[in-house]
């Protein structure tokens, strides 16, 4: 189910259920790499890069991470999390509230893992300090100028030239 508002020169367009998690693999595919914040009650909030391995058919998001990193310790004694995506090129942006487990499950390891894992695990999908990462989120908007950074920033300039409000983007809720 979608429905569509205008408001600002911004579209409003809430997403649920299928459309929901196609959006979010579809944010996520053009840039993985997430600020990956626990702890959300400390100020400031610690935050760190981290890559999505998958995004599987339910919207659950899953990372590759080390057992003894401080982020599993923040996530054993607080669950929520706060995930940060930024795509400048096409001006597209994500934030995900949700709940966050880690399990040491070796069929959803191998499932996840790449090469480029190996940079952190160097024994592989046997290595002894290997857990995965399972995100379901709670909460998530999105900010996508559907146009890309070229034609938005023309947008941006003849709106400043001409004094109209720029019609430009989609922002909206995912309800995964």
């Amino acid at each position: 189910m979608t429905k569509t508002k205008e408001q600002k020169g911004d579209k409003d367009q809430d997403l649920s259920d299928h459309d929901a998690i196609e959006k979010l693999k579809e944010l996520i595919k053009h840039n993985s790499i997430c600020m990956f914040a626990t702890n959300l009650d400390e100020h400031p909030i610690e935050a760190r890069p981290m890559s999505v391995a998958q995004v599987d058919d339910n919207g659950t998001l899953w990372f590759l991470n080390g057992k003894s990193t401080e982020k599993t310790h923040d996530i054993a004694a607080d669950s929520h999390v706060q995930l940060f995506f930024s795509n400048t090129s096409d001006q597209e942006y994500l934030t995900v509230y949700g709940e966050a487990s880690v399990t040491k499950d070796k069929a959803k390891i191998k499932e996840l893992w790449s090469p480029i894992a190996k940079a952190w695990f160097t024994e592989g999908v046997d290595d002894p300090d290997i857990t995965a990462i399972r995100v379901e989120p709670q909460n998530a908007f999105y900010w996508d100028t559907k146009n890309g950074r070229m034609i938005s920033l023309i947008k941006i300039l003849a709106s400043a030239v001409t004094g109209k409000t720029i019609e430009e983007g989609v922002r909206g809720k995912l309800s995964v």
